[in-house]
């Protein structure tokens, strides 16, 4: 009497051999399978590694700006700030930070215009990202002209071409001196963009931001925190956007997968009825099918992923990209980072995988449980 291990690798043997004996159903079906796995879970990955990316950008990212608010508008911070806000209970440090945006009409682009905390350009120069420098074809050692806010040209020489973890960061991005973007935008010295705080106690977090809303009524506290599930949730909106497109054919393939499954051809009924009347019991006959269906759906499954994987991390997620990313005049150019959640994966595991391998047991019960010369017959 063979064991329980010997009893299943038998079947899984003699189903293995059921599939060979009609390949072409089962190699179009896997096919179907394996390209609608292959979508899903490239949508699924994408989407993790940009928010990887997003989560890599922010890590060095200030715990709390504050902005100050005039009719509802971002404006400028006075100075006057910096010390009432050093006052405060918690707040391990403070500082001014200067940063706009302005529009080229030369590419029709807005850069990123920044000051940096340390290591500033010398006056006179700047350092600019890779999609800027790209676009107006700038290397080290040219001039770049652009019209300051009193409508006069302002000339500042390339010193530095930006090399950054992620393009995502700095493709726009234009490094001045303090002296050069006062200037430049004609932003008063006692004035700032925004203040950036630093927080002695992470778990105070909350509390500073609570100070903040009552000492500076006019500003708003931003957590960074809140700007990581600002990213997450635009990131989700975009996935849900390419899942709603392929609803369709999702639901073609479900429709399609059914149909193979529960539909048995006359071939196969006569083929179970055989197997009953030589001794098969019914239960040996559903897990039979079981097994032939777990191969397929398996298989798919496999295929499915790694073929994603090589579409997102070896590709360049070509299909996707423009949805996901967003567009720009100056676009990034990056390598997404491999990045798997688990969660999304078991998930795509069992809304794939179960659904077809539970479609075959039906049917199966059906015919197997009748006599078997009436279903030869």
């Amino acid at each position: 009497m063979p064991s329980a291990f010997q009893r299943q690798r038998y079947l899984i043997d003699y189903s293995l051999m059921a599939l060979g004996r009609r390949p072409g159903k089962h190699l179009g079906l896997l096919a179907v399978y394996t390209l609608i796995v292959a979508v899903l879970a490239s949508v699924m990955l994408f989407s993790e590694s940009l928010r990887g990316e997003a989560r890599l950008l922010l890590a060095g990212a200030p715990e709390v700006v504050l902005q100050r608010l005039e009719a509802g508008r971002h404006a400028l911070m006075p100075a006057s700030y910096l010390a009432r806000i050093e006052g405060l209970r918690g707040v391990s440090g403070v500082r001014g930070r200067l940063w706009g945006y302005h529009y080229d009409p030369f590419i029709g682009a807005n850069y990123t215009l920044m000051v940096p905390p340390s290591d500033a350009p010398l006056p006179g120069t700047l350092a600019i990202g890779a999609g800027l420098a790209r676009s107006r074809g700038l290397e080290v050692g040219d001039l770049l002209s652009l019209r300051a806010a009193n409508g006069e040209p302002y000339g500042l020489k390339v010193a530095a071409r930006l090399d950054t973890e992620s393009e995502l960061l700095s493709t726009d991005l234009v490094l001045l001196s303090e002296q050069d973007f006062r200037a430049f935008f004609g932003i008063p010295a006692d004035h700032y963009t925004d203040l950036v705080l630093q927080v002695r106690n992470p778990r105070e977090v909350h509390t500073v931001k609570e100070k903040l809303n009552l000492v500076f009524p006019d500003s708003r506290p931003i957590l960074r925190e809140e700007v990581l599930r600002t990213y997450d949730a635009v990131f989700g909106w975009r996935q849900g956007v390419v899942f709603v497109i392929l609803l369709g054919s999702v639901l073609a393939f479900v429709i399609l997968a059914w149909d193979k499954a529960s539909g048995l051809s006359a071939e196969e009924r006569r083929e179970i009825g055989v197997l009953k009347a030589v001794g098969w019991e019914t239960a040996d006959i559903m897990r039979m099918k079981f097994w032939e269906g777990a191969v397929i759906s398996l298989s798919a499954f496999l295929l499915g992923y790694l073929l994603a994987y090589l579409h997102v991390f070896h590709a360049g997620a070509v299909l996707f990209a423009p949805v996901l990313k967003g567009w720009a005049v100056l676009y990034p150019d990056f390598a997404p980072l491999p990045s798997v959640d688990g969660l999304q994966l078991a998930t795509l595991f069992f809304f794939t995988v179960f659904p077809y391998t539970l479609a075959t047991i039906v049917p199966i019960w059906r015919v197997a449980t009748r006599d078997p010369d009436a279903v030869m017959r």
